[in-house]
């Protein structure tokens, strides 16, 4: 059995305010990642974090948005699946990375996606609905219904994910800082035991026991 990562954020500012009171929930973005760390991830956002108004298909750099948001919170979750479906979403990903300037936001799309209407528009997704798209092309579906249609409050939502971290992304980012030290001491240790004893001592308040 394999492991992919979706991450979801929450970042202060206008325009989160008002994804944030559409969805009335507190995360508003949805990355998927490769590894619990986060270190190979992928979402379709801001392509520099305090620019809003350029958005598309780019890898995710926690530290950089991290200098931008101090204050963003992140929630990290773990979803099974086989060796080969990870390697085929691996792959896309990869692949769309490559060709990433010719992907866009899909901002012409929320007024659909706010009536509840599916829509597609080449080579433009919402965060969640690239990543939604993705997973269902792979036998992973988050929802039923359009991926169009899907929103952050859907993985929020969506049963078949386990919690491996909730708290600030200042403490995540130290926190994987400190696994990375772990797992250099001790190669022989297995990675998964590394983070049940990590994120099991409480990397914050709101830490979550990896695997529960």
């Amino acid at each position: 059995m394999e492991h992919i990562y979706i991450a979801m954020v929450d970042t202060p500012g206008l325009f989160a305010a008002v994804i944030r009171g559409y969805l009335r929930q507190k995360y508003i973005h949805v990355v998927i990642g490769m590894d619990a760390g986060l270190r190979e991830a992928y979402s379709f956002g801001r392509r520099h974090p305090r620019v809003p108004l350029f958005a598309g298909f780019e890898r995710e750099d926690k530290r950089k948005i991290l200098r931008a948001f101090p204050t963003a919170d992140y929630m990290v979750c773990e979803l099974d699946c086989s060796r080969e479906q990870k390697e085929e979403i691996r792959k896309r990903l990869r692949q769309d990375y490559r060709r990433r300037f010719r992907t866009h936001y899909a901002v012409p799309g929320l007024p659909f996606l706010a009536a509840g209407r599916p829509f597609y528009l080449k080579d433009q997704y919402t965060c969640s609905s690239y990543i939604a798209r993705l997973l269902q092309e792979n036998q992973i579906r988050i929802a039923r219904k359009h991926f169009s249609l899907v929103t952050p409050k859907d993985f929020y939502l969506y049963p078949d994910k386990r919690v491996i971290f909730e708290g600030s992304l200042q403490e995540f980012v130290r926190a994987e800082e400190k696994l990375q030290v772990m797992a250099g001491e001790a190669q022989d240790k297995d990675m998964g035991q590394l983070l049940r004893g990590l994120y099991g001592a409480g990397a914050s308040e709101r830490a979550v026991a990896y695997g529960s």
